[in-house]
């Protein structure tokens, strides 16, 4: 399914699981529907189920935004709190769409915990009460963090949610009932190496083998050898921090402090800084190699980009950088910040950069990278490998130190999964062709409508408003008989 196709399908108001390979262009395509909806009025609710993806996003964390905070477990008096605090209950009351990023991270039970938030402050027996879900993500990626059932559970704790073991999202009920269409984007927008892009798709479909490792293993490099100033991916944070301290203290010359500055509730400043790649205190110094956490493409870098320290600048003491592509710019702070409403809750200020000598594979997830050394031997996770492999665009980018056998693993349950979703999605994209132009414009209209808002931002409607589960049915109508057949 093309960007194109998946757009009018979120237009419509259905609910949508938005996948498809690392740089198929899901933020993309997230951005261009937050960017409709806004141009009519609509504000989205933005968040992902990490702090670092709600900071690539611009969101809060889904935890944050429905209150239920890092709970496992939600209780008759957890939920009686949650849903009479007035700041939740307004926000939840005010969603018409509720968007999820990086939804592979988060657990079923946790999905479950938000569906019942919304449905209790909604009044509404409708799945997430009524609100438009848009799940974003890749479950090729990494899962989410699994703790073992004596870590999670205290004696005689009871919970009006109870789900099963499964580890993945869909497998909440919530998921379920909510019925979301497949949209399984299969453009490229980040590789545009055949052998590579054919590496890739091999590992994500389990048929990596000696032919495809043979190209992996002319990358193969050793320490001493590997370019120096491209960032290193480690599984470990440990690896990580070693190597960007070490690196940093072997420059000559004065060490520039930049410190980082928030605003706003203390709690969601905390969560912003958690989850922004620049650090709280970045030190850096003429030589040091530096990497763009920020997208500025008018100035020139994207999140990403990798660059050298030149210099700083004489009056305002703001790094001076030097692109891979010869580009010269001086880098001056910018904001981090959480919206709600189109107002700013929450921000924090820093300088876009990071030493970029190393990062986490779990931190580097969501980035596109010209290049990297990366070292595989230590990984622990299905998927690990594959989302360190996928950061870059080619090839010729990549250097590899070493690797174990489960680096080119993905999971085998995501694996018989994924082949259901690409299923779903061509039955969504042969079901939405087939309807009219005309109908299907209305459609997008009929939904602005139904989230009781202006059909743009300087003209009012008068319409008579249609109930977004009319919307909806109209929007999944194809998707009733495929889900009473079980599929």
């Amino acid at each position: 399914m093309t960007q194109k196709q998946a757009l009018s399908i979120l237009k419509t108001g259905a609910n949508v699981f938005l996948t498809g390979a690392p740089g198929s262009g899901k933020t993309h395509t997230v951005n261009e529907y937050v960017a409709y909806l806004r141009e009519r009025g609509v504000e989205p609710a933005i968040t992902a189920s990490t702090g670092i993806a709600a900071t690539h996003i611009g969101g809060m964390t889904i935890h944050s935004w429905s209150g239920i905070g890092i709970k496992t477990k939600l209780e008759k008096p957890d939920l009686l709190r949650i849903t009479t605090s007035d700041y939740i209950g307004k926000r939840v009351r005010r969603a018409k769409v509720l968007v999820i990023d990086e939804v592979s991270m988060l657990a079923p039970a946790t999905l479950s915990m938000v569906d019942a938030v919304c449905r209790e402050i909604k009044q509404s027996s409708d799945p997430f009460g009524g609100i438009q879900l848009v799940f974003v993500g890749d479950f090729f990626q990494l899962p989410p963090i699994v703790k073992r059932e004596a870590e999670t559970e205290s004696a005689g704790q009871t919970s009006l949610i109870e789900e099963s073991l499964a580890r993945f999202a869909y497998d909440s009920s919530a998921w379920t009932k909510a019925n979301p269409v497949v949209c399984y984007l299969t453009e490229q927008h980040r590789q545009d190496d055949s052998i590579f892009l054919g590496l890739l798709s091999a590992i994500r479909q389990n048929a990596f083998g000696s032919d495809h490792l043979v190209h992996l293993e002319t990358r193969k490099v050793e320490r001493h050898t590997a370019p120096k100033g491209t960032p290193k991916l480690f599984s470990h944070n440990a690896d990580v921090d070693r190597v960007n301290n070490e690196m940093l203290a072997t420059l000559s010359g004065r060490s520039h402090e930049f410190a980082m500055t928030s605003e706003g509730p203390s709690a969601l400043a905390a969560a912003l800084q958690r989850g922004c790649l620049s650090p709280e205190e970045l030190s850096l110094k003429v030589g040091a190699a530096v990497m763009f956490t920020k997208n500025n493409p008018k100035v020139g870098f994207a999140n990403g980009t990798l660059g050298t320290v030149e210099g700083f600048d004489e009056t305002s003491g703001y790094p001076i950088i030097k692109t891979r592509t010869g580009l010269w710019i001086t880098v001056e702070p910018m904001d981090w910040k959480v919206e709600e409403n189109g107002r700013v809750r929450a921000s924090i200020a820093q300088v876009p950069l990071r030493l970029a000598w190393a990062i986490t594979v779990h931190k580097s997830q969501g980035m596109s990278l010209d290049a990297a050394v990366m070292d595989l031997s230590a990984v622990f996770e299905f998927g690990q490998g594959y989302v360190a492999l996928s950061r870059v665009r080619r090839l010729s980018g990549l250097y590899l130190l070493g690797w174990n056998e489960r680096a080119f693993l993905v999971h085998p349950e995501v694996l018989a999964k994924d082949q259901s979703f690409r299923a779903d999605s061509i039955d969504a994209e042969m079901a939405f062709s087939e309807i009219p132009p005309t109908t299907l414009r209305k459609m997008h209209d009929d939904f602005i409508t139904a989230c009781g808002e202006k059909k743009n931002a300087k003209q009012k409607t008068s319409k008579k408003k249609k109930s977004k589960d009319a919307v909806r049915l109209d929007a999944i109508w194809y998707n009733d008989k495929q889900y009473e057949s079980g599929n």
